[in-house]
């Protein structure tokens, strides 16, 4: 359970990495409540992942899921370039959080 734990607070990471942008500043009412209220949930799931997996592991997979995340969504919703560095670069950091998994006994 600790992994999806995990994995949903990545997506959530994604979620307000995403929308901070909107917030413009956290000028803006709606958006900055919505992006803080992913914050939290992102950070509610890391604390209940955190119960089983080391924190090392943890941290690193939940930042290299919300960076994987945010670069995809950047690439298919607001046209950043999808180069071949950027492309290498994501599968190095998704061999890292897979490796991380791997290697944590958990």
């Amino acid at each position: 359970m600790s992994w999806l734990h995990l994995a949903i607070a990545g997506l959530f990471e994604v979620v307000w990495a995403v929308l901070l942008k909107s917030t413009e500043g956290f000028s803006r009412p709606l958006e900055s409540v919505v992006t803080l209220g992913a914050m939290a949930a992102s950070f509610y799931f890391l604390s209940l992942s955190l119960r089983e997996l080391p924190i090392g592991t943890a941290y690193a997979v939940w930042t290299g899921i919300g960076a994987v995340g945010t670069v995809l969504v950047g690439i298919l919703l607001f046209g950043e370039p999808r180069d071949l560095p950027r492309i290498v670069c994501l599968v190095l950091i998704l061999g890292g959080i897979l490796g991380l998994k791997a290697t944590s006994g958990s």
